[in-house]
């Protein structure tokens, strides 16, 4: 499963993509905002991190000024991905730009009838929302599940990415099912790497070759 992280703070993505485990970036307009950065400036630099996809969402509704912020934003490197609403007008924009060779991910999925039709207007990825799904009183590990059906049935290309992360369990769930990507915040990506029995583990080891007086270097 690749792994993306959900942020647009650049120092987070530095660290995160230091330790070759990070696959790729998503944003959206409210994670910009929060980073009160430029959002062109700092979608360039995210760009210049990593290798793999970065998410950037146009914030037009309507297909014809989507299509005109999609040229902008494609144009600051080859590894931008353009995010569009699960919409008609989303999927109309989706299907244009799918056409031309372009990246495009289609976000706030909350149906599999809704990955379906992103599917069939060619997205490179689905992003069903499973925190919020489960926040609604819905099962979001379902919504998933029901996916990768439907996806499995017909060989769609289409990966999924699992978005709206809220914990560790969502990515163990999303792996068990064979969803292709998730995205996190970095405090969830952190926290994967973190069990007590290792902590404890570490702690004797260290206890142990301090007593021996040694040293390797």
């Amino acid at each position: 499963m690749k792994f993306f992280v959900d942020t647009a703070e650049i120092d987070a993505i530095r660290e995160l993509a230091a330790t070759g485990l990070l696959d790729g970036v998503t944003t959206n307009p409210s994670l910009i905002a929060k980073s009160g950065r430029d959002f062109m400036e700092v979608t360039a630099e995210i760009c210049k991190l990593v290798d793999g996809p970065v998410s950037a969402e146009v914030v037009a509704l309507d297909h014809e000024t989507m299509m005109k912020e999609a040229e902008v934003l494609r144009k600051i490197a080859d590894n931008v991905c353009i995010k569009v609403p699960l919409t008609v007008d989303g999927l109309k924009t989706c299907k244009a730009l799918a056409s031309d060779g372009t990246m495009v991910n289609v976000t706030l999925c909350f149906s599999a009838n809704q990955a379906l039709l992103a599917a069939k207007a060619g997205a490179s990825f689905i992003s069903p929302f499973v925190g919020r799904h489960d926040d609604n009183g819905f099962d979001g590990m379902e919504l998933i599940e029901d996916i990768r059906l439907i996806y499995d049935n017909y060989d769609f290309a289409t990966e999924i990415l699992v978005a709206s992360v809220r914990h560790t369990t969502h990515v163990l769930q999303a792996a068990k099912i064979g969803a292709d990507v998730m995205t996190a915040p970095p405090a969830v990506i952190h926290a994967l790497f973190k069990h007590v029995l290792t902590d404890k583990g570490i702690e004797g080891f260290m206890a142990d070759w301090a007593k021996t007086g040694q040293s390797i270097l």
